[in-house]
């Protein structure tokens, strides 16, 4: 127990050398600034797709709204939550140098992703049926089905877009991702202009300028990885190799997918059930702009995690337990600042921010009651974000997943409907339960986090390499003596 307690207490930052404290908040902050804005501009081409369909009027805003939400939920967070197994085996290959590795594991990453969006495809091309099962209005229901079968496209071109981002991060070399994405964003404003409103297409457009956008990132990527120098050692063409070894990567996928979208499921769930509270349409119609709100702010977290699991992987396959501890150490205080910050900023704009989405009285008051909520709960998110991107980069994904579950399905919702349906606290209520969530998730997290040994953990990442490698160099081989 004495080793434990003084193994935590050794987390404080007093003692290090200062010039290496400075190295790690450099690499972090050039590594967590680009992720944050590709997070941002990737963002922005769903909101910028229904910001053209708003201009066609309420009802096609409303399809375009529903089905943009039902195909986050059923597919794009399945697939970002798969492709984040990279942040582990990617991150951790390129720290110990195997280089050739990286394109190998992209394409087994790129190989499953697309196997994967075939039964999403279909789930998204009877959207119209899903919708009408859960009560959701014919004509809304009828036109969201029309909207998702338009961006069935997109589906197969983010899951490589993903593959195509942690590939590029997990080498620490994210500006070309940045560039990509902004091309890709500005791109983006010009075709749904053209699509929505000039082709005859209608809100149909913008589902297809959503399938252009993202097809033509990945192209833009793919002529990087490919002709690009710094890539040569990490992108040497496709290889059969990437056949083999897949269900050890779907070992580490799923649970990577399950940690994602079990989270990301919680806070669509306490949108719908806002919708049973008395006045469900104030009580919807804040927790969408709570929802909003909070899923802009938590880019900047979730680049903070990135730069997180790719520094921790990154050292961890190096061989570097101390570095890899001075990073975690590093990357959560930052996340306490930046967390202390915006939130501080949330509840200074309380009572004018709910005058950008809308002027009613009632609607702008309910959201000014909401936001310190929201800043509690940005800063728990922060805090639990960058700990999830330390638990990727150690490979740490099963216990992660198992911590979601746990947080947010046997506390937070349970919690959220109590206090929201039987102590009346409505859409309050069911955000003190996700508050409850991220408390637990955070501190199961951080008690994991902070007694880990990292000697033990550069033994695992080694021996995960190996293996990995040893595949390649067997395969090598066994086609050699053919």
């Amino acid at each position: 127990m004495k080793e434990e307690i003084d193994h935590v207490l050794s987390w404080p930052l007093i003692g290090e050398k200062s010039s290496g404290i400075k190295e790690e908040v450099k690499k972090q902050l050039w590594l967590a600034g680009p992720l944050i804005a590709v997070s941002l501009l990737q963002f922005c081409l769903q909101v910028i797709s229904v910001m053209f369909v708003g201009h066609l009027g309420s009802l096609p805003l409303s399809a375009a709204a529903v089905a943009t939400s039902f195909a986050s939920v059923t597919g794009f967070t399945f697939l970002m939550g798969t492709a984040s197994a990279l942040d582990t085996v990617c991150g951790q290959s390129y720290g110990a140098k195997l280089y050739g590795m990286l394109g190998i594991q992209m394409q087994r990453a790129m190989l499953v992703l697309t196997l994967y969006s075939i039964p999403l495809s279909i789930i998204w091309a009877n959207t119209e049926h899903f919708l009408l099962f859960f009560g959701q209005d014919k004509s809304i229901a009828h036109l969201s089905g029309s909207y998702a079968k338009f961006m069935i496209p997109s589906i197969f071109a983010y899951g490589l877009l993903q593959c195509l981002n942690r590939f590029l991060q997990a080498q620490n070399n994210v500006f070309p991702v940045v560039l990509c994405s902004g091309v890709t964003t500005c791109l983006h404003v010009i075709l749904c202009w053209v699509l929505v409103l000039k082709s005859g297409l209608g809100f149909r457009g913008a589902a297809v300028a959503n399938a252009i956008s993202y097809w033509l990132n990945v192209i833009l990527l793919s002529f990087y990885v490919k002709y690009s120098p710094s890539c040569s050692l990490t992108w040497t063409g496709f290889s059969k190799e990437a056949l083999r070894d897949i269900i050890p990567f779907m070992k580490l996928a799923i649970p990577s997918a399950l940690m994602v979208c079990l989270e990301m499921w919680s806070f669509e769930f306490m949108v719908l059930s806002s919708g049973l509270l008395p006045n469900p349409v104030l009580e919807t119609s804040v927790l969408s702009i709570c929802l909003n709100t909070s899923g802009t702010i938590w880019m900047i977290p979730f680049g903070l995690s990135g730069a997180a699991s790719t520094r921790v992987s990154n050292e961890l396959g190096g061989g570097n337990p101390k570095v890899a501890k001075l990073a975690v150490r590093v990357v959560i205080s930052i996340a306490i600042l930046e967390s202390i910050l915006v939130g501080s900023v949330l509840i200074l704009i309380r009572k004018i921010w709910g005058f950008a989405y809308s002027s009613d009285p009632e609607v702008v008051n309910f959201v000014a009651s909401m936001l310190p909520i929201l800043a509690l709960g940005h800063c728990l998110d922060s805090f639990q974000s960058v700990l999830s991107g330390i638990a990727r980069g150690c490979g740490w994904q099963k216990i992660g997943a198992v911590v979601n579950l746990g947080s947010y399905y046997l506390v937070g919702i349970p919690v959220g409907l109590l206090l929201g349906f039987h102590f009346h606290l409505g859409g309050r209520g069911l955000w003190l339960g996700i508050i409850c969530a991220l408390i637990v998730q955070g501190v199961c997290l951080s008690i994991i986090t902070f007694l880990t040994n990292w000697d033990e953990e550069v033994k695992k990442a080694t021996s995960r390499v190996e293996s990995s490698s040893s595949g390649v160099k067997d395969f090598t081989a066994e086609n050699g003596r053919r």
